[in-house]
Formats: C-alpha cells, structure tokens, sequence
C-alpha cells in the first residue's frame, strides 16, 4: 500500500516564484472547461474550474497532513509515502519534521516533486535523508548555476546542486528537466548529463517545453517565453534517444518517448503482444493527440482496421479542449466516437459539436490513460509497460465492442 500526503501549495507563490517556463506562469481566471466529473446539465466542477490550477489555498498545516495519511493509512503500515503538493516541497516548512512523522518503522519515503529552490544551506538533505527519504523526483534544469538562477528564480543555486548531489548519493534519485531551445539543450545539456552521471542520478526525465496553445497551453497563457520556438516532436524525440545513447542512467521523454520501453503505445512496436488483445467486432472511431494518432493507427491496423484514428491539433490527448474538437474535419469520423477519457470538455457540448454536420453521433469517454509517458516509464520495465497497456487497451475493446456499429 503506498500513500500520498499531499501538503498543497501555489505554483508561483509556494515556490519562491515562477521558473519562467512554468506552466502556470501568466495563468488568468478561467471559465470551467467542463470534464468527465461534471453533472450532466451543468459544466464546470471543482476539478475543471480549480484544480486543474492547482487551486490549493497554499500549504497546508502539518497536522492536517499527518491527519489525512493517517486517514488514508486505514491503521496499517504503508510500503511507500509520497509527500507531493502544488508547491516545492524544499519550500514547504514542516518538510523535515513530516517526513520523520511518515517515515516512522522504516516505511521508505518519496518526495514527489522538489527543484531545492527552498534549500539555501547546501546540506538540507542529510536530515532527510535520515529521516527515512529513499527516492526523490528533482527538477534540475541545468547543472549550470547561472542558469538556474536567471531561469528557476533560484536564489540560491549551488545549494540546490549540493543537496541534489547528496541525495543521489543516498538516494534512488530522478531529474528532469524541461528543454529551452538554446537555452539548456545541446551542449549545456550534456554538461548537465555528466554532471548528473558524476552525481550517481538514477534517470533523466526530458520534457518538451510548452509555448503555444497546440503544444498544450490551455490556461490562456500562452505564450510563456515570447519568441521561443520549442523543439519539433521529431527534434526533441532525437534529443531523448541521443541522451539515452550516450549515458548509462535511464533517460525517457514527455510527452514522448522512452528509447528503452518504447513507451508511450509500446504495443505499436511490439506487434506480437497484439494478440493478446481481443477482437475488435464493431466500428467506430477515436479521437485522439496529434502526437497518439500515427501509433493508435498501427495498433488498430494490426486488430482488422475497423477502428479509424483520426487527430486534433494538440499534442496531448488529455488536454483537448472543445475548441480542438470544433476544429476537427468531421468526414472520417463514424457515428460511434471514442475520445480520451480526460478531454476538458463538457459531455452535452461535445456531442452537439461532434453532431454539427447533421449526423448524430454517439460519443463515449474511453480510458483515462491507455499507456504511461516519461514520468511514469523511468520507472518501469518493457513488460510493465506492456502489461499496462493490453489492460487499457482490453478495457477501451471491450467498450467498443459493446457500443460500436
């Protein structure tokens, strides 16, 4: 049993500021997308209007964190605990003492998400790591501390890098770093990577900046560096394997890919786990990313072709908006319709836009997930992968079985 003890926080203001590529950066208020939590006759939810950003009032007090993994603990003994939040978690003040309330009988604790940005010291982790840490995710960005300063907001850098260096000395630790085109790729990011193979790091998660509302940008954001232009999918899929080629650590990529797993949609490349899968008996379509399309094509080629994949134009499945979908050619696309099971639209809305050429469509929500990206695959083996994958892929057939023509 492994158990989160989310202790909240800002993005921007529980971070000592907005790293100038965050996500969150510039966000203004939003109407409520609409999702697969809302109420049949009323679009917006918590979720779609607050905690998609990562609407926390700021952190929350120690004892109401103790409190919830107690709760969640149901009196036994967890195998893992995850302290995370919407914050930094070097930032949150009761770090150290949690981590040794939840680290107690010597149950292994992760830290979800840390830059060190809230590390001034240099040797914040010793206690930590006394204290029960084993694993710890660490947004790097740059070994270069001049970098990080200028685009982390880090005040103090070398402190950051010292605590990294000693938790991967006593820790299974995973970096990542999101890619500025001219900024921390090319040889800046091999001076990170051999710093980080010096250091003893486990992995390397690459992530592809976001800057226009295509690549995912939905918040009204956009753009958040003016005048970048972020790497290709086809550049920054080369960088990943390049990265991954030269270094003994893991290196994976998101929104794509894992060199090692083949993840994301690895049965796209390993045809002979296809038949494991169940015949598709009816027709229909799925709607899906720009990015899924060509391998949820192959793997639907190999199970008889009688689904049909057709894209919007955003790079994430998961963040499609109704505005995607009304831009969508709506030729190829059957009267049964499969979407992502966490497109950010409201349900009634997206029946009367998928049916505004007169032919009325059935539309149903599939799967939430239907393989893992680089922040989930670092972890895994190729048969963790694919055993993932034939499962949600088993339970999207047999939805299309039961509801296709």
């Amino acid at each position: 049993m492994e158990i989160l003890a989310d202790v909240g926080g800002r993005p921007g203001l529980d971070c000592r500021g907005f790293c100038s590529y965050c996500y969150f950066k510039g966000v203004k208020a939003i109407r409520p997308f609409g999702c697969k939590h809302c109420m049949p006759f009323h679009k917006g939810c918590d979720y779609c209007s607050r905690a998609i950003l990562e609407g926390y009032p700021g952190f929350k007090p120690l004892d109401m964190v103790v409190f919830e993994v107690a709760q969640r603990s149901f009196g036994s003994i967890p195998d893992k605990v995850t302290i995370s939040g919407g914050g930094d978690l070097s930032c949150y003040p009761d770090l150290l003492p949690l981590a040794r309330m939840v680290g107690q009988r010597d149950v292994p604790v992760h830290l979800g998400y840390t830059s060190g940005k809230g590390f001034a010291k240099g040797d914040e982790a010793k206690a930590l790591i006394d204290a029960g840490v084993k694993e710890v995710s660490f947004t790097i960005f740059s070994s270069n501390v001049e970098l990080r300063r200028k685009y982390m907001n880090d005040r103090h850098p070398s402190a950051a890098l010292s605590n990294l260096r000693l938790f991967c000395q006593n820790c299974d630790v995973y970096c990542a770093a999101v890619l500025i085109p001219g900024v921390n790729d090319g040889h800046e990011l091999e001076r990170t990577c051999n710093d980080l193979a010096d250091m003893g790091a486990k992995g390397l998660i690459l992530m592809r900046f976001a800057n226009i509302r295509e690549q995912g940008l939905i918040l009204g954001n956009a753009p958040i560096i003016p005048g970048i232009v972020p790497h290709t999918v086809q550049d920054f899929k080369r960088i990943v394997s390049e990265i991954a080629e030269n270094y003994n650590f893991r290196v994976t990529g998101t929104p794509l890919w894992d060199p090692f797993t083949g993840a994301p949609f690895a049965l796209a490349t390993h045809k002979t786990e296809i038949s494991k899968l169940p015949q598709v008996e009816k027709e229909a379509t799925i709607i899906t990313s720009s990015i899924a399309q060509s391998m949820l094509s192959t793997i639907f080629d190999e199970l008889g072709g009688r689904v049909n994949v057709v894209s919007v134009n955003k790079d994430v499945g998961c963040l499609i908006t109704i505005e995607d979908l009304k831009a969508l050619d709506l030729k190829n696309v059957k009267d049964t319709v499969f979407i992502p099971g966490r497109v950010m639209a409201h349900d009634v809305e997206i029946r009367k836009i998928l049916s505004r050429d007169g032919r009325d469509r059935r539309v149903f929500r599939g799967p939430d997930r239907l393989t893992v990206d680089g922040e989930m695959s670092i972890s895994m083996d190729v048969r963790q992968v694919l055993d993932m994958e034939i499962e949600a892929f088993r339970e999207l057939i047999d939805e299309l079985n039961a509801l296709g023509v």
